[in-house]
């Protein structure tokens, strides 16, 4: 007698956005939300625009970081627009704030340079560009809010370097080739160490222009 053998249909795969970016999370933290590494930041509610021109400055080479760039390289503009705008669509708790670890005079110090910039040096403040609360612009500048320390002051090392660029006219490149050594550390301080406000959504206006031209700002999706 012949045993009689069952077929089961092969189970179904998720096809969606959300399934597709776990890759993402692995580096990222679930969710997009950050790793633990204080390296690795959060992409989760960034702004779209933001989000997209990284991903296009990693695949394009203004930025160098090659688990990044093997991930997008083969990635159309449109996949990459898909992606950035999916965890922009994220509105999840943010991490509580650091606990400084610098002086007193330094917090000063950022907090100066955060809120009031330096005239006489020519540099503006984070709030004229990230925003009043310094939750970001939308469609294309990010919130300085709920990231660590060293993540805030690679960042700021990178843009001194050359490592990290951004589409013509450069204008953060210009802001941290302005700052020197103990004003990196005053602000990678106070900003961690800053508590984020009710809304942390990205603002849609400034009060006043841009100080500075910024082509990663103006550069269309």
């Amino acid at each position: 007698m012949t045993a009689s053998v069952s077929l089961r249909a092969a189970p179904k795969a998720e096809d969606s956005i959300a399934q597709r970016v776990q890759a993402c999370t692995g580096c990222h933290g679930a969710q997009g939300r950050a790793a633990s590494d204080g390296y690795q930041p959060r992409i989760a509610g960034k702004p779209a625009g933001y989000l997209y021109h990284q991903l296009l400055n990693f695949r394009d080479g203004r930025r160098q970081y090659q688990p990044m760039v093997r991930l997008i390289d083969p990635l159309s503009d449109a996949y990459l627009q898909e992606m950035a705008v999916y965890f922009a669509s994220l509105d999840l708790p943010s991490p509580p704030p650091q606990s400084a670890t610098a002086t007193a005079e330094t917090l000063k110090r950022g907090e100066s340079l955060a809120l009031l910039g330096d005239s006489n040096r020519r540099i503006p403040a984070c709030v004229q560009c990230h925003g009043p609360a310094l939750t970001g612009l939308a469609p294309a500048i990010p919130g300085l809010l709920g990231l660590p320390r060293d993540y805030l002051n690679a960042q700021l090392g990178a843009w001194q370097t050359g490592s990290r660029r951004a589409q013509s006219p450069d204008c953060m490149a210009q802001i941290a080739r302005s700052l020197n050594a103990d004003d990196v550390a005053a602000l990678s301080q106070w900003l961690a160490a800053q508590p984020l406000p009710a809304d942390t959504k990205a603002v849609s206006a400034l009060p006043a222009p841009l100080p500075l031209p910024c082509g990663g700002v103006e550069a269309k999706p």
